[in-house]
């Protein structure tokens, strides 16, 4: 069910940008924003993406979890489950494997501020809150670490 995702390849891109849109939406809607499509990404912009990606899947993937690994440091970029399966454990079963693959790893994840499930699934696994950033007037994200 799990496993990585070859974000190169055309159709999984269309999977990736498929799930994205409206999780994206809804996240914008937590921060502020409303309806702003500039938060999606064209599929050209996932296949270029430096991430690495694994993704879970029944039949079709439900959701996703992209980092890029540094040394000793994963910076995980997305961690995004399709709006209708999102109370399913998805984004806990992702954020597991993750961390058991990499473990002895430091990890870093920033999340909008007024998103109270991400910030509450990072903090159940051992995140802590770093600080506060303004991603527009307003508007503030939460970095989280974790050290190993």
């Amino acid at each position: 069910m799990i496993g990585q995702l070859d974000h190169r390849d055309e159709e999984t891109a269309k999977d990736i940008q498929r799930i994205q849109q409206p999780a994206y939406l809804i996240e914008a809607e937590l921060m502020g924003f409303h309806g702003i499509p500039q938060l999606t990404e064209s599929i050209e912009d996932i296949q270029q993406s430096n991430e690495s990606f694994t993704g879970f899947k029944e039949e079709e993937l439900k959701g996703f979890i992209s980092y890029i690994e540094e040394e000793d440091l994963i910076d995980i970029y997305r961690l995004v489950v399709h709006p209708d399966f999102f109370r399913r454990g998805i984004a806990k079963a992702l954020l597991a494997d993750l961390m058991k693959r990499y473990k002895g790893y430091k990890f870093i994840v920033s999340t909008g501020t007024a998103n109270e499930p991400a910030k509450n699934l990072y903090r159940s696994f051992g995140f802590v809150e770093q600080d506060l950033f303004e991603v527009a007037p307003g508007i503030t994200c939460t970095n989280f670490m974790k050290q190993s």
